[in-house]
């Protein structure tokens, strides 16, 4: 494990790829066309790509310094060895039927007269407008391209970028210019920078309050060392195992896999710890007491290990790469977890080290208010039936309403609202219809000559779809720069017209050597969900055309489409892997405990705490998000945990006495500790991320908050009604409640 987080490579060599086959990888079948002709050696020019865009925001561009200042500031950035190239209003291509250039942004001094003039045919160039110009003039974007090999820190993509044109600009003070940065490369930073910070930061503050609560709890700090070993350990063989099988790129591992195993690993060594100590303090020497708590918690515990594997094991059937993988690395770390806590806290305990681990048993906060907390047992066994019943339909009731939450995932959900990154793009949004964007892909058959006008009337019609729709910003095609050339007549009569556009600009919207053209639109980052009902009207609307136009393929395609695609079936598929391993829950408890009774049981505190967090979220207009599925995964991890200690103990107690209500209550007093000192303790870990500045995090923090507070409640109240009405016949019940019908 200790070679996997050094080198994995020492045992597995990483393996080489031939250009052969890489290309066979990327091959795929597609719309039949011509034999595809040479394509020449453009470099096609867009207008919405920029590794980072310079978001400039003035009222001034159209004045005779505010334009000196733009230059200036151009100059600036691409004087940066890290710049490649900026593009920007003016470096759009000409539109005239001469390709003669002639620059948007007078040159020197110029007139108000020549300035309102650059701003009407500013308004009036669809590349311009919209696109690298707000519609209102007072925004422009500058899209930056870097050069890789001289970009040696995350600051020369952000900081150096808005400086150098921040420090240009003031060398117009009669100019206000502001800048700012965003695009895929900032965010991209900004997330890791934020992910990083936050990972250490709240790690250090959870940990140190959840061993300083431990502390005060245990009353011990060689106990609570010993129990921090086993997830430790449990994590560090876990995340060295799977960089040795190479799933250390799965952006769920980095995370979810860590916090998932510290808080089993944690749970299940609290119950081993706290049968030691009690063993220890009745006087039992260390090694006995280590092999007695084996025997007592290690089925237990090798239940929670096996149902909860099992039930992320389900995940490893899901279509999705990622959440496969997801479902292999939990299923590895939980197995290896259990082996650290049967190992290390029993071994740690019988050594020099714990032989005074039982110091403080019955003098911590639990111990001491145990008593008083039993009372609440005795109220809801006298009314067991009232009891029963709620949880029943209540978790029925909750399901069906959480159940009504759809999926969804914006770009910038795991940042700080108010990065810089995030406030420049929702001005992006704002004023250009979005930063990310699609496109719909037209090819045409064989028999359709390229420069027939059917093409553009295509495109046409996938345009005033595209405009149609109030989310989508600004469709962009060869029809917007026929329209723009001087002349009359709509674009599929003058086809003949796109010889006259410069090379670069047409071969960026269409290649009629592969037959093929693109209409490309801007999209906001307000959720993919707003964005599903779009792009189903899109996909019909575009099936009847493709209908009426036999020789085409219309196809909606692009990143933003393909997140939408995917996204919707990760979630899927986590969401029915939390209600697959609920069955499998079922099944092994029922066969482990021979007892189709319990198995029911088990189902409703299990459920309980997932349904009543997704209502509250759907309450609160929340969505579904992959963040908040693998919280409920987590946090079913830790609610299975809980039951199953109880029913273990029920079933031990169960074989002392026949009256079931001696043998729940004795259930409370032998693993209530236990229980809740892990609820209290993991409940403060997780209120630490509630400081993050990211949303993530803290919807994280705050389902993980009410789903372990919720399945406590789950345990210690429904759980002992629904085995005191429901655990056995109707005889035995009612001679352990002193009711009737029991």
């Amino acid at each position: 494990m200790a070679i996997g987080h050094y080198d994995p490579s020492l045992l597995f060599p990483e393996p080489t790829y031939s250009d052969e086959a890489a290309q066979r990888a990327g091959e795929s079948a597609g719309f039949q066309t011509r034999q595809s002709e040479p394509v020449p050696d453009v470099e096609p020019l867009r207008v919405d790509l920029g590794n980072v865009i310079v978001v400039a925001r003035s009222d001034d561009f159209f004045s005779g310094q505010g334009v000196k200042a733009m230059r200036a500031v151009v100059s600036s950035l691409e004087s940066l060895q890290q710049v490649s190239s900026v593009v920007w209003m003016d470096r759009a291509p000409p539109l005239n039927i001469f390709s003669l250039s002639q620059p948007l942004l007078p040159r020197g001094e110029a007139s108000p007269e020549r300035l309102a003039d650059a701003r009407k045919r500013a308004l009036a160039n669809p590349l311009v407008v919209g696109q690298l110009l707000s519609p209102d003039t007072r925004t422009m974007l500058l899209m930056v391209n870097l050069d890789w090999l001289f970009v040696q820190q995350d600051s020369d993509c952000t900081d150096r970028l808005r400086d150098a044109a921040g420090k240009a600009a003031s060398k117009f003070p009669e100019v206000d210019i502001s800048f700012q940065v965003t695009g895929q490369v900032p965010i991209s930073i900004s997330r890791s920078v934020s992910t990083r910070q936050n990972e250490i930061k709240y790690q250090v503050i959870g940990y140190s309050i959840a061993l300083l609560t431990a502390l005060v709890l245990f009353r011990g700090i060689a106990s609570v060392i010993i129990v921090g070993l086993a997830p430790a350990f449990g994590v560090f063989w876990t995340l060295g195992l799977l960089h040795l099988l190479g799933f250390d790129d799965n952006p769920f591992n980095g995370v979810i896999v860590p916090i998932l195993l510290c808080m089993v690993g944690f749970t299940d060594g609290v119950h081993m710890m706290v049968q030691i100590r009690r063993h220890r303090a009745d006087g039992v020497s260390a090694v006995e007491a280590a092999r007695r708590a084996i025997r007592e918690v290690g089925l237990a515990c090798w239940m929670t290990s096996l149902t909860t594997a099992i039930g992320f094991g389900s995940l490893m059937t899901a279509r999705h790469e990622v959440v496969r993988e997801f479902g292999y690395c939990c299923v590895i770390g939980v197995l290896l977890t259990f082996v650290s806590v049967i190992t290390i806290i029993p071994l740690a305990c019988a050594s020099r080290f714990g032989r005074n681990v039982h110091a403080g048993v019955g003098k911590n906060l639990v111990d001491r208010n145990l008593s008083r907390i039993s009372v609440i047992i005795d109220f809801v066994l006298d009314r067991c039936r009232v009891f029963s019943w709620i949880a029943i339909i209540g978790t029925a009731v909750l399901a069906v309403c959480a159940l009504q939450m759809s999926p969804d995932e914006k770009l910038t959900s795991s940042m700080a609202a108010n990065s810089e990154p995030v406030v420049a793009l929702k001005h992006i949004d704002e004023n250009f219809g979005g930063m990310m964007t699609a496109e719909v892909l037209v090819r045409w058959n064989s028999n359709v000559d390229s420069a027939d006008g059917i093409i553009a009337e295509v495109l046409s019609e996938v345009g005033a779809t595209l405009q149609d729709e109030s989310l989508l910003g600004n469709p962009l095609s060869i029809c917007n720069f026929i329209d723009a050339l001087p002349g009359s007549g709509d674009a599929s009569t003058r086809m003949s017209l796109l010889d006259l556009l410069p090379p670069p600009l047409k071969r960026a919207y269409y290649t009629p050597e592969r037959s093929r053209a693109v209409v490309r639109f801007r999209m906001q980052d307000i959720g993919i969900a707003a964005y599903g009902p779009v792009f189903e009207r899109v996909q019909t609307k575009l099936a009847d055309l493709q209908t009426q136009y036999p020789n085409f393929k219309i196809q909606l395609t692009g990143g933003v489409v393909d997140r939408w695609e995917n996204l919707y079936q990760i979630v899927v598929d986590l969401a029915i892997s939390l209600g697959t391993a609920s069955l499998i829950i079922f099944i092994v408890l029922a066969v482990v405990y021979r007892s189709l009774r319990l198995g029911l049981i088990s189902i409703i505190p299990n459920v309980f705490p997932l349904a009543l967090t997704g209502t509250l979220l759907w309450a609160y207009g929340q969505s579904l998000e992959i963040v908040s599925v693998c919280a409920f995964t987590v946090c079913l991890g830790i609610a299975v945990d809980d039951t199953i200690h109880f029913l273990t103990r029920y079933r031990e107690e169960e074989l002392k006495t026949e009256d079931r209500r001696i043998a729940i209550r004795r259930s409370f007093v032998g693993v209530g500790t236990a229980l809740i000192m892990t609820t209290v303790v993991l409940i403060i870990g997780f209120s630490t991320a509630l400081l993050s500045d990211a949303r993530d995090h803290r919807i994280f923090a705050i389902m993980g908050i009410l789903t372990i507070g919720s399945a406590l409640f789950a345990d210690l109240v429904f759980l002992p009604a629904l085995l005191l009405r429901f655990g056995g016949s109707r005889k035995t019940a009612a001679n352990g409640n002193g009711e009737h019908g029991a």
